[in-house]
This record gives C-alpha cells, structure tokens and sequence, in this order.
C-alpha cells in the first residue's frame, strides 16, 4: 500500500528505521487529513485532528495518510479511500527519544487519556441498572406466574384419615384452607359459591375503579396447591346434625344434574357460613334498597347508578324529576359506607363531569347514619378529619338520623330533632347490620340449653361450638367480644388451622400409645407418649391481635388507626396514608394474580378513567 504525503508537507523517514521524534519537524496539513472513509466536511476537519492527537497522544508527525489510490492523485480526490493510521515506530528510536529527554531534565510521565464526563457515566450506570431491574422484575413475574398456574401433584384421599367438613368459602374458611396441612385429614369443602371474595375492595367494584375479576378467588386454586386433594363442592348446605355428625347440601344453582342433593358424615365440622344483612324489619328495605355485601350487590348497584344517571339525560325530563334521580343515599357508617361515598365522589370528579358536563354538578350524596358519629371504631381526630373531608366534597352526613320506610322513589327518616322527613332519591344502598343466616338459627334450635344468643352462635375460647365438641365455629355467624370484620375471621382461620394440625398429631399419638399399650415390656415408652398427649391437648385460648383500621375517604385520602407501641395508637389521614392504604389493600390479596390484576386495574382507571357504559 503506496504511502502518500499531501503538499506542503516534509515526508517523513522510512518505516521501520530509528527515528528521534525530537529532531524532526515534518507536519501534515491539518486540512487534508481525512478522519474516516466517506470523509468530513472541510471546516471540520483541523477540529477532528486534534481531537484524534488529543485522544491518542501521538505528534502531529506521525499521523499519515493510507490510501490505495495512485501516487500522483491528489489526497482530497480520495476522501472516499482514505484512512488514519498511526506509524509504529521502533522501540530503539522510543528508546533513542527517551534518552535524549533523559539527559535534558528528568522525564515526563505520559498523558494520560482524558475521563468520560460525569454525566455520560451517570447515564451508563443507570441504563445499566435499569437493565437489571427490568429483567429481574420480568424473570421474577414470569417465575411466579408459572407456579400458580402449575400446580404439583397431590396426594389422593386417604381412609384412615379423619374427614374434616368446611362449610363456607369467606375470609375465615380460606385462611383455615390455606394454612391448613391437609396431610393430616381428607378435607371438604361446602360453598354455595366457588370462590374467595375480597370484600374490602367492593365499593371500587360498585364504581368501576377495580373490575369484579380481580378481587375474587377461585377456592380450587386454592384447594390445588395443598398437598392432599381437597374436595370443593358448590353447593348450599340445608342441614347440621351435630348428633349424627353428618351434614345435608344441596345444588342451588339453575342447572342441576339427576343428583342434587346428598349427605355426607364428618369427624370434625368447621362452620363459617358467614351471616345475612341486617334489615331490622324496616319497610322496603329488601325490596328497594340495594346492599353491598356479596359481588352482585356491587355490580346491581353499578347498574342502577348509571341507570338513573341516564334516565336524568332524557330529553324533557322536568328539573325535580333530574334531582330525585340524581340523589344517592347512603344507609351507614362504617367503612364499608364511607368507601362507598368516597368512591361516588371519585367517580363523580374524575368522569361524570366530563361526560356528563350538564348533569355532574346536580348529583348529590347523603350518607345516614343512626349513631352519634360516623366510623364509631376509629379515633375521635380521623373522625372529624372525615367529616371535614366530606364537607369539602360535599356529601352530606346526617347523624342521629333513623332510617323508618324505603319507597320507590324516596326515603322515609326521622330527624335528630324527632320530625319526620321524607327525601326524595333515585337510589338507596343499605350498608348496615348483620344477622344470622337460617342454617345457623335451625343448627341453635338443635342446641337450645347452649345456644341462646339472638345474634349468633356461643364458642369457647378455643372457638369450639358450646353444645358439639366436633364443630367449630368462626366469623361473622358467631357472638364473640370481637367486631365481625375479615380481620378478626381471617384471624380465627388461622387459629383453627395450627389447632387442628395439634390435633392430627395428638390422634397420632393416641393411636401409637393404644399399640403400646398392649406391650406389658414398653411400659416406660408408653407413660412417655402419655405425656405427649396431655402436653398436646392444652390449646391456647383465640387471642385477637388488632392490626388497625383502613378506610378510603376519597379525593385520594385515606385514613388508618394502627395500634403503636402496646396499647398506644397512630391516626393518621391524607394522601400519604391513602398510598398506605392500596399497599395494604394490594398486600392482603390472597394470589399474586390478584394483586396483579387489581394494579392493572388502578393504573387503567388512572390512564383512562372509569367506564361509564353499562350492559
């Protein structure tokens, strides 16, 4: 390959022999180097030269230019052909050079290459680590959805195992499903329905925040990833015989097969029925007002909320008529009543004015509520912090306030000063009360010199049915010291569950000690497994442990009463308490599908808003 030297320049020696770079002064013009095949624009091309001697350290000397044209062609016709190139010199001339300085003052250390900026670092290592995190976050996502899509094999029923009887698929049943080691029993499950519902979460289902998938469980998912096969039936239980110890189910459902209904024996029965909402007898209640208690009350009140929304919409529509419609009445205070409102307030600002721009401003919410206060389990400040929130949003709150009729078209209360007050409304939610549900009040008549309590059913401190040592009970169908809330039955499930793994170990025992016993030579093992058995049957009484109350109040405010240091307590309130309050929410669903799925559904309803079509 023909070396070439543009004009002007001093050439420099022959490659290969010793050259004192100290002595010679041969220069390349700047402005015919060419930096890179395709070439550079002339006013760039001094700028890209020095930056080139800068980044490498080498003179000015020792730059050339390679080319493969013809010796006699000018160097900027061949710009497409033309290349940096750097002269390997000898190492006796870098010695011969290095002498020479050496004998002139000391040396000089080489340059050396100039640092990356701080900020091109800054974006290295955070591209770096957003790589990582991103492919952890996708590996981990993909590892965990596989595991609960992938359930193991199981273990087959075994006889001469005991038949444990679940009736129920709430909070406290699937907490007792779910910590349960069904290697110890052959267990069954009775539902009328064949899923776990997140209850906490149905006024965002009521507006169309969270969708009505995402916050059920499927209770064979469940069932699937224990050890021993579990038996779940959708069924409704009609019938308890604590004498036979045998339970009665039928199939409730539309399509029912040529067998329907069948009883089937237990060796222990857990009762978790759950309980029914509370009317107190008040006229039209049942067939006017819409509960928030179960998935199809939200989804009812779903639809009757935007039904009477675009009933308001017709054409000629007279203005009292848009205002009864647009008048939702909210019957209770407690959270399940306040989420609500806060909900509709929500749903109010952020959608319906746009949508409904002519209609938004006209709508009204009005929460009743018989006691003194609203939220009467939570402190005194989150209380009134909820009211003044309420205030700003506008929802009215009328306490001391006891709800006498529903009609059709309106609302019968008695004020707190004793008059009568008739309100116009198009909608009414009833979220008050619980009673006991029939199964429950036939199972008490079977047990009256135990079971006298009107509001549910008597346990011991083990949760262990007054009246039938093989049933247990738990949840909103019993009358404890506690509130029924799915803290407290989730709670009880748990209790149950390390109970009856103690008990599996005590028949264990039991049935080892009745071999031993039969062997006048193994008396000392015997009197041993003996003691065993007395250690294994005393049970620690149920213990509460609050973990503290959550209530979502609207306009992205929350409040919580966490229990701080003992018997110290936290209240706190607002935006920051209202992230607390989904982390809380988010970390209580049972799967890793649904807390997927309800954070898929708070980021759409932030993107894209609420759906305000209906079926």
């Amino acid at each position: 390959m023909p070396l070439q030297i543009c004009p002007g320049s001093t050439p420099p020696p022959p490659l290969g022999t010793d050259v004192d770079p100290t002595k010679w002064h041969g220069r390349i013009a700047a402005d015919t180097i060419i930096e890179k095949i395709g070439g550079e624009r002339e006013h760039r091309r001094p700028k890209r030269l020095k930056k080139f001697q800068h980044q490498t350290s080498v003179p000015p000397f020792l730059l050339v230019v390679l080319t493969v044209a013809n010796d006699t062609q000018p160097c900027r016709s061949a710009v497409p052909r033309l290349q940096l190139a750097r002269v390997n010199v000898s190492l006796s001339a870098k010695r011969s050079a290095s002498a020479a300085a050496g004998s002139s003052g000391p040396d000089i250390p080489p340059t050396p290459p100039p640092k990356s900026p701080l900020w091109r670092r800054f974006l290295q290592t955070l591209g770096a680590v957003t790589l990582v995190t991103v492919v952890a976050s996708g590996g981990a996502f993909w590892y965990f959805t596989a595991i609960e899509q992938n359930p193991g094999v199981q273990q087959d029923f075994d006889p001469e195992k005991k038949t444990l009887v679940i009736l129920g698929s709430g909070w406290g049943a699937t907490s007792l499903l779910k910590t349960l080691d069904t290697e110890d029993y052959n267990v069954i499950l009775i539902s009328p329905r064949n899923y776990f519902l997140f209850t906490p979460l149905l006024p965002s289902v009521a507006v169309g925040t969270v969708t009505s998938r995402s916050i059920i469980q499927p209770t064979r998912y469940v069932a699937r990833h224990k050890k021993r096969k579990v038996s779940v039936i959708e069924a409704e239980a009609t019938d308890v015989d604590p004498a036979k110890k045998t339970v009665t189910f039928s199939d409730n459902s539309s399509i029912q097969g040529q067998l329907w209904s069948t009883t089937i024996p237990y060796d222990y029965l857990v009762y978790a029925v759950g309980a029914e909402t509370q009317t107190f007898n008040i006229p039209g209640v049942a067939e006017h007002a819409c509960f928030m208690k179960e998935l199809h009350d939200a989804e009812k009140f779903q639809t009757q909320f935007m039904d009477c929304v675009e009933s308001a919409a017709f054409p000629g529509q007279s203005s009292e008529e848009i205002d009864r419609l647009l008048h939702m009445v909210v019957v209770g205070g407690g959270p399940t009543g306040i989420e609500l409102s806060g909900e509709l307030h929500d749903f109010l600002t952020d959608d319906l004015r746009q949508w409904y721009p002519e209609l938004a401003e006209r709508i009204r919410i009005t929460l009743v509520e018989a006691l003194p206060t609203v939220l009467p389990s939570f402190s005194k400040q989150l209380i009134d912090y909820t009211e003044s929130t309420f205030k700003e949003a506008k929802i009215d709150i009328l306490t001391k306030t006891m709800v006498k009729e529903i009609k059709e078209r309106s609302v019968v209360v008695k004020m707190p000063d004793g008059t009568v007050k008739e309100m116009p409304v198009g909608l009414v939610v009833w979220a008050g009360g619980n009673k006991m549900r029939k199964l429950t009040a036939d199972l008490m008549a079977k047990l009256p010199e135990t079971q006298t309590n009107r509001r549910g059913l008597t346990v011991d401190d083990h949760l262990r049915l007054k009246g039938a040592n093989s049933i247990f009970a738990l949840g909103d169908c019993t009358a404890t010291q506690y509130a029924p809330t799915a803290q407290v039955a989730s709670q009880e499930g748990a209790y149950l569950a390390r109970m009856f793994n103690q008990i599996a170990k005590r028949d264990a025992l039991e049935t080892k000690l009745k071999a031993l016993q039969a062997n006048p030579e193994q008396a000392a093992e015997a009197d041993s497994m003996l003691k065993q058995i007395t250690k294994l049957e005393k049970w620690r009484p149920f213990h509460y442990s609050h973990q503290g109350s959550l209530a979502y109040i609207g306009s992205d405010k929350a409040i919580a009463d966490l229990p701080f240091f003992g018997d110290g307590n936290l209240a706190t309130g607002g935006v920051a308490t209202y992230l607390f309050w989904r982390s809380a929410y988010l970390s209580s669903l049972f799967s890793f599908r649904n807390r997927a799925f309800v954070a898929s559904d708070w980021l759409k309803t932030k993107l894209f808003g609420r759906d305000v079509s209906r079926e």
